[in-house]
């Protein structure tokens, strides 16, 4: 629950009321509102699918990102992941349920992008996490902490290029409860490349996930 008290936006200092964003800064956020490949998200000129997903189709259906990953909105992000401002993802999750309004009530579950144990004692928290569990009050979806797990603390996605991405998750991830029919969106902060989307639509789709939609914060472009 937010605080009712007078505190300052989050990121210009205007004293504002039950929110951390004041008006102007949130109608600065980037949002995504051109026509979009359906599969990933990255802008298409009638929002058809774009040559990557025709080429190498991605394990998930569909994505539906909120923002550009661009200023302010990437500030709000990294205060969020490293500087442990995790009241923002109260903002993410608010923002990511207004965008996404009415969802088709057959989606099943949320399952949050899951960090490694050893990256998780070293942040204190999993930012994903955060807003799956936010989130799923908001659209009456259950969103599930454990049901996947990462099974390597595979090293910094930064600097690699696509097939290095890939490789580097491979075998990343594992799913410990019958997905068999079900439909689920898997909830992460940024998608940059969606390696480990990618990579983590595997792993529901062996777990018998009949369909798979991706639900992220922000797109990089």
């Amino acid at each position: 629950m937010q605080s009712r008290l007078p505190q300052a936006c989050f990121l210009c200092g205007t004293r504002v009321v039950g929110q951390m964003l004041c008006a102007e800064c949130a109608a600065d956020l980037p949002l995504l509102t051109g026509a979009g490949c359906p599969q990933c998200a990255l802008p298409t000129a009638h929002g058809e699918i774009c040559g990557t997903c025709l080429k190498h189709p991605p394990a998930y259906d569909r994505t539906l990102a909120v923002f550009a990953y661009d200023f302010p909105l990437d500030v709000l992000v990294q205060q969020c992941k490293y500087a442990h401002v995790t009241a923002l993802t109260g903002v993410f999750a608010e923002q990511m349920a207004q965008r996404i309004g009415q969802p088709d009530p057959s989606i099943d579950y949320l399952l949050p992008m899951p960090l490694h144990p050893e990256r998780l004692a070293q942040r204190g928290f999993n930012q994903a996490a955060e807003i799956a569990r936010r989130l799923s009050p908001r659209l009456g979806i259950p969103w599930l902490p454990d049901a996947c797990q990462r099974l390597r603390n595979t090293p910094s996605q930064a600097g690699l290029d696509l097939k290095s991405r890939q490789r580097n998750l491979r075998g990343a991830f594992a799913c410990t409860i019958d997905l068999r029919g079900k439909r689920v969106a898997l909830i992460d902060d940024v998608m940059t490349s969606g390696s480990s989307l990618d990579e983590l639509a595997r792993t529901a789709r062996k777990a018998g996930a009949a369909e798979i939609h991706a639900w992220v914060l922000a797109r990089t472009l």
